[in-house]
């Protein structure tokens, strides 16, 4: 697998979308669109998002490498509209677990998670070697599902009543992509 120091990773370009190594210059964006209903309403983790929390998170898990997180960004106007990554990057196994989020609510509905699941899926079979790359999806996240199997992820299963949130049970489904071509 291979593992690049954050400084060293490339610019990804699609047609719709390039994929930028995140910075902490990026930090008041990714505050501002972690705490959009919008965006946190998918996510389990709905505790208020602090420039300290993603510091620390930039440190712990970007810097070592745990986490390998790009900004996504509109080729027509380079605008900053979310955020796409690996966390738990693991190298002996060549696994990571993919997310993203995008912010910019006027970014919904135009394909670009879709073509950003693409280009970040290809980039982490092809560049960096992974074998098994996994995602989480709570239920009801219908578009989201969607763009992951264009991607190319599968269901795996389905984790009835996995998580509490809102004062809900709320449903669970795994979604991985396994590299067949890296087989040796």
């Amino acid at each position: 697998m291979n593992i690049f120091a954050p400084c060293d990773l490339p610019v990804i370009n699609g047609e719709k979308v390039f994929l930028r190594p995140i910075t902490r210059e990026d930090t008041p964006l990714i505050v501002a669109w972690r705490n959009t209903p919008s965006v946190y309403r998918h996510f389990i983790f709905r505790q208020p998002f602090t420039p300290e929390l993603h510091e620390n998170w930039l440190r712990t898990k970007v810097d070592t490498g745990k986490v390998i997180q790009y900004i996504i960004v509109e080729k027509d106007g380079s605008r900053p509209v979310g955020s796409v990554y690996y966390r738990d990057v693991d190298p002996e196994n060549e696994s990571a677990e993919y997310g993203i989020f995008i912010g910019e609510k006027d970014a919904l509905g135009r394909g670009l998670g879709t073509e950003t699941a693409r280009l970040f899926t290809r980039f982490g079979l092809d560049v960096l070697k992974l074998h098994r790359i996994s995602l989480r999806v709570l239920d009801g996240n219908d578009i989201a599902r969607r763009s992951y199997e264009k991607a190319g992820f599968v269901t795996e299963g389905v984790f009835k009543d996995m998580v509490k949130l809102d004062g809900k049970y709320r449903d669970l489904s795994f979604m991985a992509i396994i590299n067949e071509e890296g087989e040796t």
